[in-house]
């Protein structure tokens, strides 16, 4: 359908008039520290006001701060409303709850009458935070999911210490397979569900013992959803269920019913497999649900299916998907499902009928993402593309049609040209084509030669695209001609790409699809070969490692948050169900093939000087991977450093400063090699 894409503002049309002129200025990192994001909205039940979460850098505490913040639909009288997030409305729209910081320095969930008094109620007063709050359908709950505290059952006793004695604290015992999480640290109990009036009272635990009523692959890729039956009398939720597998050697998951009244949970799914992301019909009849069958690929097909609420009529609806899927919202007569999905590139609303036909409603070079919709099926959503980072936008699934809310940054972005974006297809090895993306400097002339940096995405099964990203955007200005594509492994083109890199990664074809991207840039004329550059982060520090094992064309390397040896990753990663799953026989019984694919083994043959660099608090490819490299290195005579970001966990940006900090590692790291 046609995408046509309003903006709502003056700062919209001042910052547009900026990035037009001629003499404009070239964005420099400090502007950081004064940036904001849409991080998630949500529309009231009659389509006229959004709530949206509006993220910005807070300078003196080197963090992001959320606020809430409330505007009418046609983008009119926009203002603060509370501190806090995961918002979100009440059936009939007369309040909104929420999750903000208590006196008490915890998180808990608070409701606002939307009246003119506009009454602030704390409803919770636990100990452990509470996630993905929902209402009941007839407002008088509010459902939570939150984290019980749990021990090992393991206990061992010594002589008690004399009075007045300090001893060392008695030990900590671990007997499960995942025991820490990135950005979380040590997981010491398991989540389940909850229920508390919307009047005040004390929250009702609905769910126990030693499972999760989230499985862990929809927290892996963000898909946490529950939702209530219309009747409010039972909860849909994924996870590894009563019976599951308490060890977690497998992410497998189903899809379960809670019924709240006695607590009854019915396994509806049967099939093994990664069944996530569970919605309800309004009609009560249909659940819909994403995942993938159980397969010994590290990537499977990516699935929709649907089964009746009896458990009953377990059925795919669709198997050609161009990237995983979730979020699903149902349409008012139950009979078709919208979601937002990543596709070449891009990320766009989709809309999926129950009889299997998906399109899209959206298009343009832009990604979207589908945060609310009311049941006449208008839609809010943040809006990216090239120039313009998280925004607010507002659609209506009956045509596609988009309009800009928010101009955040408009204001610090004013005056400013930021590098043009090109698009490009090119051929690789085995006749594939790949889709990448030529970020050039403000003040590019193709008649010259500049330095280009290849930055590489992670996942693997990761995907690249047309949103704007501060950091190449900063390097840019700096005068790189920066270049990303995404080589067989991405998402976005469907599961036999994605699946291509399958018990040989990183290997010949990732390595190939990378190295014809640079070449069809570099043979247009304008990048000094003397001065390219490779960088990523996690499977892009895999693969920017990988690349200088294997050829010496670039002058310098950064692998940011690496893994470095698959062995090693598996039982130190927290994510080691799905690391001892990297190939298909486990590392002791095939230790070659493991070693064959761990840039470790190239660690001989890398003469680029390289840096590396890892969070400090990093628990999905920690500090210990870049070390073993690093070292190698010093060993061999390479030039290399060994870079800690403090207060990171996976990643090197996410606070505030550190994003800087990134720019000039990067930057002055370069500068000092050339061929």
């Amino acid at each position: 359908m046609l995408q046509i894409l309003r903006a709502v503002g003056t700062a919209f049309l001042l910052a547009t008039v900026g990035l037009a002129g001629a003499s404009a200025d070239t964005i420099k990192p400090e502007i950081y520290m004064n940036w904001e994001r849409v991080a998630g909205a949500q529309l009231s039940p009659d389509g006229n006001q959004v709530l949206y979460v509006r993220s910005r850098v807070d300078q003196m505490k080197d963090k992001w701060s959320s606020e809430i913040w409330l505007m009418n639909a046609d983008g009119s009288k926009n203002r603060f409303l509370v501190k806090g997030s995961g918002m979100r409305w009440s059936p009939n729209g007369d309040r909104v709850a929420y999750v903000a910081m208590a006196d008490n320095k915890t998180a808990q969930i608070f409701v606002r009458w939307m009246d003119d008094e506009g009454a602030v109620s704390q409803l919770t007063h636990g100990q452990n935070p509470p996630k993905m709050i929902r209402w009941s359908p007839d407002g008088n709950s509010i459902a939570f999911r939150s984290r019980v505290p749990a021990s090992s059952e393991w206990k061992i006793s010594i002589a008690a210490p004399p009075k007045g004695a300090k001893w060392t604290k008695n030990v900590t015992v671990i007997d499960s397979l995942h025991y820490r999480q990135d950005r979380v640290g040590a997981i010491s109990g398991f989540d389940h569900l909850f229920m508390v009036p919307a009047e005040g009272g004390t929250a009702r635990q609905l769910t126990e013992g030693r499972w999760h009523t989230v499985s862990r692959f929809s927290g892996m890729i963000g898909n946490a959803a529950y939702a209530f039956t219309p009747d409010g009398s039972a909860i849909i939720f994924d996870g590894n269920g009563p019976a599951g597998d308490v060890e977690e050697t497998k992410y497998n998951s189903q899809i379960f019913k809670l019924n709240i009244a006695s607590g009854d949970i019915t396994q509806l799914t049967k099939n093994e497999g990664y069944w996530s992301s569970p919605a309800v019909s309004p009609d009560g009849k249909t659940i819909v649900y994403a995942g993938k069958v159980d397969v010994i690929s590290t990537y499977g097909t990516d699935e929709v299916r649907a089964i009746n609420m009896d458990g009953s009529g377990e059925r795919m609806i669709n198997n050609d998907l161009p990237s995983g899927a979730g979020g699903f919202m149902f349409s008012r007569r139950s009979d078709r499902v919208y979601f937002a999905a990543r596709t070449k590139g891009e990320s766009q609303v989709m809309r999926l009928r129950l009889n299997g036909r998906l399109e899209a409603i959206t298009e343009g070079s832009q990604m979207v993402t589908l945060d609310s919709m009311t049941a006449a099926g208008k839609f809010v959503g943040r809006y990216r593309d090239a120039t313009t980072d998280s925004n607010l936008a507002i659609g209506d699934v009956g045509d596609g049609e988009l309009t800009q809310l928010t101009a955040l940054n408009a204001d610090v972005m004013a005056g400013i040209t930021p590098g043009a974006l090109e698009e490009i297809w090119y051929d690789s090895s085995d006749d594939t084509k790949v889709q990448g993306w030529v970020m050039t400097p403000p003040d590019f002339d193709a008649s010259k030669k500049y330095p280009m940096l290849l930055y590489i995405h992670g996942g693997p099964h990761g995907m690249y695209g047309v949103n704007f990203n501060f950091l190449w955007q900063a390097l840019a200005a700096k005068g790189y001609v920066v270049v990303y594509t995404n080589p067989r492994g991405s998402v976005g083109y469907g599961s036999d790409f994605a699946n291509a890199i399958d018990n040989r990664y990183p290997g010949r074809r990732d390595f190939d699809d990378l190295m014809a991207g640079v070449d069809t840039v570099v043979n247009r004329g304008y990048i000094d070969e003397s001065q390219m550059y490779v960088a990523g982060c996690s499977g892009g520090g895999v693969l920017a490692t990988w690349v200088v094992g294997n050829t010496d064309r670039f002058a310098g390397a950064a692998a940011l948050c690496p893994v470095i040896n698959w062995i090693s990753f598996a039982g130190t990663a927290d994510i080691v169900a799905w690391g001892n799953k990297r190939f298909r026989t486990p590392w002791w019984e095939d230790p070659e093939l493991w070693m064959k694919h761990s840039p470790l083994s190239r660690a001989p043959y890398i003469k680029t000087p390289t840096l590396f660099m890892t969070g400090d608090k990093d628990l999905r490819t920690p500090l210990a991977q870049a070390e073993e490299m690093y070292t190698a290195l010093k060993v061999n005579g390479t030039p290399t450093k060994l870079v800690v970001i403090h207060g990171e966990y996976h990643g090197t940006t996410s606070i505030p400063s550190n994003m800087l900090r990134t720019i000039a590692i990067l930057d002055k790291w370069f500068k000092e090699w050339k061929k």
